[in-house]
């Protein structure tokens, strides 16, 4: 049941942004698309963010590529 709290509390914290810079990362980011950001405190102590592609996996990218989307 705590693993559920946890999920949806996770789920509920999420927040879309937009990549604005893939520098060095072409491949992965596409400019001006709108990706999910997962909250993790320790990756944006170091300036990157989790970001969801469009397999399902996460990833960690720098969080000057991103901007609050807000629609």
């Amino acid at each position: 049941m705590i693993g559920t709290i946890d999920n949806m509390t996770e789920a509920s914290a999420r927040r879309s942004v937009i990549c604005v810079a893939n520098d060095g990362f072409p491949a992965s980011l596409e400019k001006l698309k709108r990706y999910t950001a997962v909250p993790d405190a320790v990756a944006e102590k170091h300036d990157m963010l989790r970001i969801i592609d469009e397999s399902g996996e996460q990833y960690l990218y720098p969080k000057a590529f991103f901007r609050e989307y807000h629609a």
